[in-house]
């Protein structure tokens, strides 16, 4: 009979072999792999890309956005919630990185029960201006990615797929965030 530990230590081989054999099958995801200092180490690089599912945003007047407005543009999409302290101390990064990187989109959507008035405080609260308010209230798309906990931000190529996702909370404008995403974008 296996003790547990060594049970725990095959799997962490698993994981490591699994992850080395991911990114020797895709060059690129290598490259930008050893970039990730920081909170960029949580950043989860896939081998190939997923599709997203569709879904309807709703804005601060509930006008009605989809992902496939971004399509063309490379996509931090940052789940997030006006309860979520990890939420608040991130946010302010993330428009950080969108004044920094103008040919990404940064696209946070607040998702659950977050009331306008509440994202419009929490917004002001953490100083942020440019960023848009996009809403998930039933929590279609964040159900639909997996999203379980927040915050969790996934990054989508041109053609709107998944090639990416950090769950936990980042600071988006660091060096190693922007190495990550440049070399992203100049991968294409």
């Amino acid at each position: 009979m296996i003790g547990l530990s060594r049970v725990g230590n095959v799997r962490k081989l698993l994981v490591v072999l699994y992850t080395a054999l991911m990114l020797g099958a895709n060059p690129a995801a290598a490259d930008v792999s050893a970039l990730r200092e920081g909170d960029m180490k949580k950043l989860m690089l896939l081998g190939e890309p997923v599709a997203v599912p569709e879904a309807v945003l709703l804005d601060a007047e509930d006008g009605e956005h989809a992902l496939a407005d971004y399509k063309g543009k490379w996509v931090v999409l940052n789940f997030w919630a006006t309860w979520c302290a990890p939420c608040r101390r991130e946010m302010p990064s993330l428009e950080r990185l969108q004044a920094a990187m103008p040919e990404l989109a940064v696209v946070p959507v607040a998702t659950g029960r977050n009331a306008v008035e509440g994202i419009r405080r929490f917004f002001e609260e953490a100083g942020v201006k440019a960023l848009p308010i996009l809403r998930d209230p039933q929590s279609q798309l964040a159900h639909a990615m997996g999203v379980m906990g927040l915050p969790v931000t996934v990054i989508l190529n041109p053609e709107g797929q998944e090639v990416a996702r950090l769950i936990g909370d980042a600071e988006w404008d660091s060096d190693s965030a922007k190495a990550v995403l440049g070399a992203l974008v100049a991968g294409q």
